[in-house]
């Protein structure tokens, strides 16, 4: 049995639905039953601050994705049921940056978490993607009503990849963990892009001129936290942006062709898929 966590998510979801299509077994972890995905998968109830829920929920299991937000207390809770339980192998979405002494903290969480499972001696696979194009529906409702969309990452340049292709990956893995342990996988798109060519692709997709309005990662973070983000998190993802302007998400992995068989979807693939969100 596989139990993926976060099932109700952009990764977990996809990722259930892959599963299930190889018709193997399956256990789908949701806080809300009416969000859990539709299929053959076993929808189990559980919630992260409830261990017992956990324990419930890990019975007979043998493989988990762990996908969450990344709050330390959580994810050890769920690792340390999966050892109680004798899961054999665990694989989670971290951070590709993910250090001790990272300046952003949800680095500094992941590293946390990873530290404590690396500790239990399960057998485990890392999976750091780079930025999720479908972060680019945060900007939808802008380029619909202004024809642009305003990002703090200046020219910096990033290998964007699909949520869609991250959950291709975790289930492949997942389905066959052999040869996978103690392995690290960095996931990209086929592409480095800026926020420049995000707009020419939508420019192209949509028919119609659309422009990127560059802006400093401080009048982003004031123009988060008038939005009503809070601190934070508004604090956190200016940090963030002003990382990938400098930088810090300039590189390009061939990690899901080599465990999928698959090339990664491009930029222009998403947004053909999903332009109806931005125009």
């Amino acid at each position: 049995m596989i139990l993926v966590t976060g099932a109700s998510g952009k990764i977990g979801s996809e990722a259930v639905r892959l599963l299930t299509a190889k018709q193997l077994p399956t256990r789908a972890l949701v806080r809300d039953p009416a969000r859990a995905p539709q299929g053959g998968a076993e929808v189990a109830v559980g919630d992260f601050d409830l261990p017992e829920t956990l324990d419930d929920a890990l019975s007979g299991v043998t493989t988990l994705l762990l996908i969450s937000p990344s709050v330390p207390s959580q994810e050890i809770a769920v690792i340390d049921s999966a050892v109680r339980h004798g899961v054999g192998h665990i694989v989670k979405v971290t951070n590709h940056k993910a250090t001790a002494d990272s300046p952003v903290p949800r680095r500094r969480d992941h590293a946390r978490i990873e530290a404590h499972l690396r500790a239990t001696g399960v057998a485990h696979t890392l999976l750091g993607p780079n930025l999720f194009m479908q972060n680019l529906f945060a900007i939808a409702p802008e380029v619909k009503q202004s024809h642009g969309f305003t990002m703090s990452t200046g020219d910096g340049r990033f290998g964007m990849v699909d949520a869609r292709d991250v959950a291709a990956t975790a289930a492949a893995i997942a389905a066959s963990p052999s040869g996978h342990a103690g392995r690290s996988y960095l996931l990209t798109g086929p592409e480095l892009i800026t926020y420049t060519d995000v707009a020419d692709a939508l420019t192209a997709a949509l028919g119609h001129k659309i422009d990127y309005h560059a802006i400093s990662p401080g009048t982003h973070r004031k123009a988060m936290l008038e939005a009503g983000v809070p601190e934070p998190v508004a604090t956190s993802n200016a940090h963030v942006f002003e990382l990938i302007a400098n930088g810090d998400a300039e590189w390009l992995s061939g990690d899901i062709t080599t465990i999928t068989g698959t090339q990664p979807r491009s930029l222009r693939e998403f947004l053909d898929d999903h332009l109806a969100a931005f125009g």
